[in-house]
């Protein structure tokens, strides 16, 4: 089966989990015999191997004299955002950029030929390179042979109708994280209206939990039995965990994501407080970038726990490794989680941990403590018995780890490949 699948990022140019849930999905689909054709806006040609070809759209030729321009583009109107945006983060700063469209196509007119170009991240312009890339994917889709169209998030959804339009081949698309997840009651109109035509047009939507399945029902109106629910998997367990040494001699307790609403660290905070007024032997570490990062550095100042608080910025790689070696703890206090890979990471290193019962996580994982996000004296206490109680903590970290072995990337290879099965019946 071959497969035309639109992606964002690819390891190890990730900002987060989107990145790293494409590459091992990628991976295990090439496992179980799909040829993948994976397109991000710019190849960086350092795209780790795991099988598939990777192929950026700006290296992509695109005829501009095209009749599709005309057939499928007539209405596009670009819009420039002043701050980074990326797939999973809410923004509500957007203008519009007048005659971009007309800009672009005209550029280049010695040649009806030419390429788009892509910054390869979530800069000032991504809604623009947004509907660039489903420009370029009208060339792919007549350039490349597939049997079915593949789109991960709201980035490349536009991507993904074009590639079908195109070529008349069915769309899934996937959806990590919905705009409600990133923003709440605040959506961005936007990308919200973008995210309604990619699940609406689609043959068949691919939810990473019923708990998100649940949303694109109530929220965008998708009818149950077009959706799948296929949870997101680990990588193996390593054979021997090797516990880092502790810089601080104190018990250390970890929040690794991205500073934002959608994750929750001011209730991780909030928690943290409640902890240290019963015990200063312990240190929290606050690990990720965001635009909520200022905010929370001042939360921390105006609590007066600065001593027992530390922030590291983003980590990625074996940093992230490192940092689950150290912890006593792992706290996943989401608002709205979708999935949620991380408590998996930590749970793999041997790490006890807390989770958002508002996450898709909670439903395939026994062995975690789960608390609503906003119950701050659940989770303190959660935390203070994980680490004051060594029995618990024991007990929940080895039966987490027989219960790994069940969430795995073969497992969800083989229900996307039901997928695409059903689509092209």
């Amino acid at each position: 089966m071959k497969v035309l699948m639109f992606g964002w990022e690819f390891p190890p140019h990730i900002s987060g989990g989107l990145g790293t849930a494409c590459f091992r999905m990628t991976e295990a689909l090439v496992k179980q015999n799909a040829k993948i054709l994976f397109v991000v806006p710019h190849r960086f040609s350092d795209e780790t191997e795991n099988g598939s070809r990777i192929i950026g759209a700006d290296e992509i030729d695109f005829d501009i004299s095209s009749p599709v321009l005309k057939k499928y583009f007539n209405n596009i109107s670009f819009l420039q955002i002043n701050s980074k945006l990326v797939p999973y983060v809410g923004q509500r700063d957007f203008y519009n950029v007048k005659n971009r469209r007309e800009e672009t196509l005209s550029e280049g007119t010695e040649s009806s030929f030419r390429r788009f170009d892509f910054s390869g991240g979530y800069g000032e312009n991504l809604l623009e390179e947004v509907e660039k890339y489903a420009l370029t994917a009208s060339q792919i889709a007549k350039d490349f042979d597939f049997d079915v169209i593949h789109a991960h998030d709201w980035l490349t959804y536009k991507a993904g109708l074009v590639a079908k339009k195109i070529s008349g081949r069915p769309l899934v698309v996937h959806v990590h994280a919905t705009e409600f997840d990133r923003s709440g009651e605040t959506v961005n109109q936007a990308v919200y209206d973008i995210e309604r035509q990619g699940m609406q047009e689609a043959d068949r939507i691919i939810t990473v939990s019923n708990y998100t399945k649940r949303i694109v029902v109530k929220r965008y109106g998708q009818p149950l039995e077009k959706i799948t629910t296929v949870y997101n998997g680990i990588e193996p367990m390593s054979k021997n965990i090797m516990k880092k040494s502790n810089p601080f001699g104190k018990k250390i307790v970890t929040f690794l994501g991205r500073v934002t609403f959608q994750k929750g660290p001011d209730y991780f905070i909030e928690a943290a407080e409640k902890v240290i007024k019963k015990d200063k032997n312990i240190v929290f570490v606050l690990a990720g970038s965001g635009d909520m990062l200022n905010r929370m550095i001042a939360l921390v100042a105006k609590k007066r726990i600065s001593e027992n608080f530390f922030f590291t910025g983003f980590l990625k790689g074996k940093d992230v490794e490192t940092m689950f070696r150290m912890s006593d703890v792992y706290v996943m206090p989401s608002v709205s989680e979708p999935f949620g890979i991380s408590p998996l990471e930590a749970m793999r290193e041997g790490v006890p941990t807390i989770i958002s019962k508002q996450s898709g996580v909670s439903e395939v994982v026994s062995y975690a403590m789960k608390v609503d996000f906003w119950d701050i004296d659940a989770m303190s206490d959660a935390i203070y018995a994980l680490t004051h109680y060594p029995a618990m903590s024991k007990m929940i970290t080895e039966n987490a780890s027989e219960e790994l072995h069940k969430i795995n990337w073969d497992k969800a290879a083989s229900e996307i490949i039901s997928v695409y099965n059903k689509v092209l019946a």
